[in-house]
């Protein structure tokens, strides 16, 4: 299983730098960034990638509603080449609240707009001309892309209910999943995505999971830290129900907290659950931050 590490994107842009530097120094094989309403993270992950070498770059995830997916195709593309084919592109739909409550779009029939979407961005990605007259989306004479020498990025979707990891695993490489436990995993979305896979006749998906994870010597105030940062995920209706399904009241509940051996183990968990990928949001204070990404850094070399 590869391990990887969120990166912070926070502050300014010669900080995400220097944070990205220090944190390849840990081993990693992989960073990760989310999209949120901060700096654009594809922008950020092909400057991260000219500074730092090897290490794969992932988005966790872009939400698709604010870009039309022949725009988000162009952009992929340009970090692809800019960092050496580096680039893991994740999607995801956001959520209701934003999409409307912020951008002022319609959340219609979110499934059905996954399905569009990625029918004209994988294509487009793969070199080909598109023609698509969907429900929500419609593209003539689109493309092919003039991207020369640049592979594709493997397109992963952020996908958590059983409709949303079939498209994935029909249509995209795999799936990132946020705020689902190991159960879950295990028994939910490993287990709907490869199927869904299988029956398109598609390669074995890849399941990258994210966590929260804290590496201490005082487990009850980190979980009582995760119940304060990561609140808000256990309120949003996409999570939730996965919280629910695990049996989980809370973030704290699928937070993964202890000393080193005990969170290398429940990591190693995920694994033997079918996860390929296993990328790590560290969280507490200084000292465990560092103890965190160290231990992050030490799993993905090993």
């Amino acid at each position: 299983m590869r391990i990887g590490i969120i990166l912070d994107t926070n502050g300014s842009i010669d900080e995400v730098v220097d944070r990205a530097r220090g944190l390849v120094t840990t081993g990693t094989s992989s960073l990760w960034a989310t999209q949120i309403f901060g700096w654009d993270t594809l922008t950020a992950m092909a400057i991260v990638g000219r500074e730092v070498a090897e290490v794969e770059l992932g988005t966790a995830v872009v939400p698709i509603h604010p870009r039309h997916p022949a725009i988000l195709a162009a952009q992929a593309m340009t970090v692809q080449a800019a960092t050496g084919g580096r680039l893991v592109l994740g999607v995801g739909l956001s959520h209701q609240v934003v999409v409307e409550g912020v951008w002022g779009l319609s959340f219609d029939r979110p499934a059905r707009y996954m399905k569009e979407y990625l029918a004209i961005l994988v294509p487009l990605l793969g070199g080909e001309r598109v023609e698509f007259d969907g429900e929500a989306l419609r593209t003539h004479t689109l493309g092919p892309l003039e991207t020369p020498l640049t592979s594709p990025p493997p397109v992963l979707v952020a996908a958590l209910g059983a409709t949303m990891l079939g498209i994935a695993g029909r249509q995209a490489q795999g799936t990132v999943t946020w705020m689902v436990g190991l159960n879950t995993v295990a028994g939910h979305i490993v287990p709907t995505i490869a199927a869904a896979a299988a029956d398109a006749r598609r390669p074995a998906p890849r399941v990258v999971v994210t966590l929260p994870v804290c590496v201490t010597t005082d487990p009850d105030a980190a979980l009582q830290r995760a119940g304060r940062i990561f609140t808000v995920y256990g309120q949003l209706p996409s999570y939730r129900a996965m919280l629910d399904r695990e049996g989980a009241t809370g973030p704290p509940d699928v937070a993964i907290v202890g000393g080193e051996e005990e969170v290398a183990a429940a990591i190693g968990r995920f694994a033997e659950a079918g996860a390929t990928d296993f990328c790590g949001a560290a969280f507490g204070t200084s000292d465990e931050l560092s103890r965190t990404q160290a231990l992050l850094g030490e799993l993905g070399s090993s």
